[in-house]
């Protein structure tokens, strides 16, 4: 997928250029920079970051990588947080801004970013990540790009605001609740057995034998009417073999397939195949495999991604998710958080995936 939020050790990442989060002066600072100097060789990268001189907050440098697993490190200076109020926000802007664009200048095809400024520059974490979600989002929809956003752990996902505090709500309220009932019914389960048990432990055999066979004829006979009740009652129409043809003439009636239904709605919604592909957080190239093949069975991740992309709503995307053989369910928190932003009418993949990323998930995209 061309975004991704990854948690691992930046000067790990194997990756055309790793950003460094720079001292403005040439000297090795801590944090990140520190790390990104060790890995790379002290000596050969203070040698060129000196030579470069002072950088200035919100610009970049480009300096070779020595001994990371990339080729280049484009050095950028974050702001440090006052108060909100001193064009904090649109200095970092301009740092994910010019990395991406130098990058590009360079003629590479990825890159990996910290989260710039979060550190000992004190930005607050949640407006960081929407700043870096929303310049690398406004990027990617210009231009192809491998893009890693790189965190030591998932307590760097300070996610606030009502619409983030929304989706642990809906968690808690179905999850929990559905576990709650799983969870219950196996508990009955047990005690039924167990009293059972007790039942026959002093009961004679032969009077236990009786006992069962007693049992067993009520049952049967409920079986039996609960299948018949079913069979007079069920919804789901029943096709008549006898009238309108053969089993080989209901075949050729089959339904659209997830390929087929995907791109009657890019067309019905006016849309073209690079903006939904884009919006989805999906690779052309991937896009292109499921528009070159009828019976194309994607990933859950990728159905849903595409879903959210065309702005469906929940009935839509189950009936498109069903095409693949794909099902949503109440105990799964994947399907949770993504059925809790549809319902509030929130499209945007990126901010999606910061919460399932928070919560352990897969994102969406591939």
């Amino acid at each position: 997928m061309p975004f991704q939020i990854v948690r691992n050790d930046i000067t790990k990442m194997k990756v055309d250029v790793i950003v460094n989060t720079a001292n403005p002066k040439p000297v090795r600072g801590s944090g990140t920079d520190g790390a990104i100097y060790d890995a790379a060789g002290k000596e050969q990268l203070l040698l060129e970051r000196k030579k470069i001189g002072n950088i200035e907050p919100g610009d970049i440098a480009v300096t070779q990588a020595f001994q990371l697993n990339a080729k280049y490190i484009i050095h950028t200076v974050g702001p440090v947080w006052v108060d909100g109020q001193h064009n904090e926000e649109y200095i970092l802007q301009s740092c994910y801004e010019r990395s991406l664009a130098e990058a590009m200048k360079l003629g590479c095809d990825s890159i990996a970013f910290p989260l710039i400024s979060t550190g000992v520059y004190g930005f607050p974490k949640d407006r960081a990540l929407q700043i870096a979600i929303t310049s690398i989002s406004k990027f990617l929809f210009g231009y192809d790009m491998q893009i890693f956003l790189v965190v030591f752990d998932r307590k760097a996902f300070e996610l606030s605001g009502k619409l983030f505090q929304g989706v642990d709500e809906f968690i808690d309220e179905n999850y929990v609740k559905e576990k709650r009932q799983s969870e219950y019914s196996r508990r009955y389960e047990t005690e039924e057995r167990n009293a059972m048990n007790r039942r026959f432990r002093d009961m004679p055999e032969e009077e236990a034998y009786r006992y069962l066979e007693e049992e067993e004829q009520p049952v049967s006979r409920k079986l039996s009417v609960v299948e018949t009740e079913f069979l007079d009652n069920v919804s789901m129409p029943v096709p008549d073999m006898t009238v309108g043809g053969s089993l080989d003439e209901m075949i050729n009636h089959v339904g659209e397939t997830f390929q087929q239904r995907l791109l009657s709605l890019i067309d019905e919604r006016g849309l073209t195949d690079a903006s939904v592909y884009k919006k989805a957080n999906i690779d052309r190239k991937l896009f292109s495999k499921i528009r070159c093949n009828e019976t194309y069975k994607p990933k859950k991740k990728t159905a849903v991604a595409l879903s959210i992309a065309l702005e469906l709503d929940i009935e839509e995307m189950k009936d498109l998710l069903a095409r693949a053989e794909i099902a949503l369910s109440p105990s799964n928190k994947f399907d949770l958080i993504v059925e809790y932003f549809i319902s509030q009418k929130e499209y945007d993949v990126y901010k999606i995936n910061m919460a399932l990323f928070k919560h352990n998930q897969p994102i969406l995209g591939e």
